[in-house]
């Protein structure tokens, strides 16, 4: 058997030979030239004044050549000049034995040495000293493995659902004592029943911190601590104001990045559940500020309400035909963004306006978009909540949106603002007929958001108006009873204190809000 073997003008015959008497562990073998190497060196552009030089040193291997190369990333401009300026802000990439390693490329001294021992089985090996100093604007190379590592921890400490993701928090006055206090002026209504509604005619307080439209208000459901004011803004946050004592701002929370449609208290007071254009969905705690639960959505949010009998459950909708229906109880204790959707009511429509529960939240409706030759069933639409199916679709014949809908606090029966100037009364029990004889009308809608609200007793029917002024009407006989001149531009709402019969809060789209007494 013979075998032949072909020698290279730069290889040693005596060198071939014992080549092929010591077997090699390596698969792979590379030869060098005898030649000296020269180095050619890459440089990004801009100049650190730093020479650099190659040092190339023997290292004995007998088994195969060792090889230790150096593999530099090129950067867009580069010359094969031993003199040039070198700049550091890329990466170098060592490879040896199968084994990667990037740290910044930092200003180095390299040496260059071109004799290679060719009898000797040596190889070069190139050698880079790094010099101590940093530059500035560059962050260190971090592996992998260690990226990993760290996300890892960060999830682990993240398994508590209070300390998941914080809201940023600005807290204007001192402390919890003042969210959690007790006014002086609400004291001696607490134990005694609402009285007759007063119309409000002096300004108490006048607020102008918010620096766009507010697009809701609304005071807080626990009548201790009523004094609190909740607003939402397009400027992506949220205020709390001490509306009754001194008109100031107690807490700004920043947790949308984009514009706050729709806010609402929770029934205990203690939570905020917010979203807005950015398709977010916030509950966060008043007090810490701290993020309970959150939720990318599908769509933007333009409506939001809790259920009136559980307030784990709340519905939402916007510029979706879906409405749907939350959870808080699903939420797992290592995710915050858990909560499971439990049901989902779709129609036809193109955005939802707002939505209203009933009573004993069994049925509620939402308002839409909806404007057609055949837009009497899907104006307004009435759901059950349990089975998601739809209960009435003939429930307003005219051809206009409803932006607001209110529920009388006593009797059975709900307003609808349209953009035809004027709020229509309906009964709230099947088939939720049109009362026909009442229509509020004198008012001016004209595109906006208004919203309209009852007084705690019933009595009066209160809205905002898009020439900034605010109508109160007579619930039985539908007549205006005064008018108040409340701000320059739109008025977006207007809401009674819960506790106070003669205490009102608006706001418009310039993002003022006014206390009136």
């Amino acid at each position: 058997m013979s075998s032949s073997l072909v020698a290279y003008d730069d290889s040693d015959p005596e060198a071939e030979t014992e080549k092929t008497e010591v077997p090699s562990t390596s698969s792979r073998q590379t030869s060098l030239p005898s030649s000296s190497v020269k180095p050619v060196q890459y440089f990004a552009p801009g100049s650190l004044r730093t020479k650099s030089t190659y040092e190339m040193q023997p290292t004995e291997n007998t088994d195969d050549f060792g090889i230790s190369i150096v593999c530099e990333d090129l950067p867009e401009h580069y010359a094969p000049n031993n003199n040039t300026d070198l700049t550091s802000p890329y990466c170098r990439r060592a490879y040896s034995s199968h084994t990667a390693l990037c740290v910044p490329y930092k200003n180095y001294e390299q040496t260059s040495s071109s004799s290679r021992n060719s009898g000797n089985g040596t190889s070069q090996k190139r050698v880079h000293k790094d010099s101590p100093t940093t530059i500035k604007g560059i962050r260190p190379y971090i592996p992998k493995r260690l990226r990993q590592e760290n996300s890892s921890t960060c999830g682990k400490k993240e398994s508590d659902p209070g300390e998941n993701s914080n809201c940023d928090v600005k807290q204007d006055v001192s402390g919890e004592q003042t969210v959690r206090k007790i006014s002086e002026i609400i004291k001696p209504y607490l134990g005694s029943k609402y009285k007759l509604t007063e119309i409000p005619k002096s300004l108490v307080f006048h607020v102008f911190k918010h620096s766009s439209p507010v697009n809701e208000i609304q005071w807080c459901p626990v009548r201790e601590q009523s004094h609190m004011l909740l607003s939402a803004s397009m400027d992506k946050t949220i205020k709390i104001w001490d509306a009754v004592d001194t008109g100031c701002c107690l807490k700004t929370f920043s947790c949308h990045s984009c514009a706050v449609r729709a806010a609402q208290w929770s029934s205990c007071g203690r939570r905020i559940l917010s979203g807005g254009f950015d398709s977010m969905l916030h509950l966060t705690d008043v007090e810490t500020g701290k993020q309970i639960f959150s939720s990318k959505n599908e769509f933007r949010i333009s409506a939001l309400k809790f259920h009136p009998t559980d307030s784990n459950i709340f519905v939402c909708g916007g510029f979706s035909p879906e409405v749907k229906a939350w959870d808080i109880r699903t939420c797992k204790l290592e995710l915050v963004t858990s909560v499971k959707v439990t049901r989902v009511y779709k129609a036809a429509v193109q955005q939802t306006l707002d939505i209203l529960f009933l009573t004993e939240g069994k049925e509620f409706l939402t308002s839409t978009d909806a404007v057609s030759r055949d837009s009497a069933d899907r104006t307004i639409i009435a759901w059950d909540f349990q089975s998601a199916a739809k209960i009435s679709n003939q429930i307003f014949h005219e051809r206009y949106t409803c932006p607001s809908l209110a529920l009388h606090p006593r009797e059975s029966v709900f307003v609808a603002q349209t953009n035809g100037n004027y709020m229509a009364l309906f009964s709230s029990q099947r088939p939720y007929r049109i009362n026909k004889k009442k229509r509020y009308e004198g008012h001016k809608v004209e595109g906006f958001a208004v919203c309209c609200e009852f007084s705690p007793d019933g009595t009066l029917l209160v809205t905002g108006s898009s020439d900034g002024k605010v109508f109160f009407y007579n619930y039985h006989t539908a007549r205006i009873i005064r008018t108040l001149s409340a701000h320059k531009e739109a008025c977006m709402s207007a809401k009674f204190h819960p506790v106070l019969p003669s205490l009102l809060a608006t706001c418009d789209w310039t993002g003022e809000i006014k206390i009136w007494q």
